[in-house]
């Protein structure tokens, strides 16, 4: 059985291990580049089965005077994620939220843990803090499954340091 958890501030070791595991070890990066300066800010959500934390995300309010930019993780080295177009442009309705950091461990992928994960950051972001716009920065094989989530591409590719090509992606939320 799979228990899905979400918090506002910052999680366990067990949720930023699988976070490391998942989306950093993977490519070479330092322990440590799983952590963001605004975690303890966040929304996190995570699949925990068997007392293993499966699957992972974040999500966090755009400030209305950001584009969307920045790094992609603290501390040296990191990489300039880039603007939004929608949000550079004034476009996108706000607030605006960003999902990052999602990840589900090999061995339960496919098994819909992205899916509740991805769900709840929606519902916690939309429902409880008002906002209407959603966006996120892909990595090229995950697109498909934002896609079937209801997420559109709305700019063209991109690369991110170390990690590789991305697409930026909106989903937009009625009241």
């Amino acid at each position: 059985m799979s228990i899905l958890h979400s918090l506002h501030g910052k999680p366990s070791s067990a949720y930023f291990a699988t976070r490391y595991a998942v989306l950093r070890e993977p490519l070479g990066m330092p322990l440590g580049s799983e952590q963001l300066d605004d975690d303890g800010e966040a929304v996190h959500a995570w699949v925990e089965k068997e007392e293993s934390v499966v699957a992972v995300g974040r999500a966090h309010i755009i400030p209305e005077n950001s584009d969307g930019s920045g790094a992609d993780h603290k501390g040296p080295g990191a990489a300039k994620i880039p603007a939004f177009g929608p949000l550079a442009t004034q476009t996108a309705h706000r607030p605006a939220f960003q999902i990052r950091q999602m990840g589900t461990m090999p061995n339960h992928q496919r098994k819909g843990h992205a899916a509740q994960v991805l769900n709840r950051l929606e519902e916690v972001m939309v429902e409880q803090l008002g906002c209407r716009t959603g966006l996120l920065q892909a990595r090229e094989h995950a697109i498909p499954f934002y896609v079937a989530q209801g997420w559109t591409i709305i700019d063209e590719p991109y690369e991110i340091g170390q990690i590789g090509p991305h697409r930026s992606m909106m989903k937009k939320f009625q009241w």
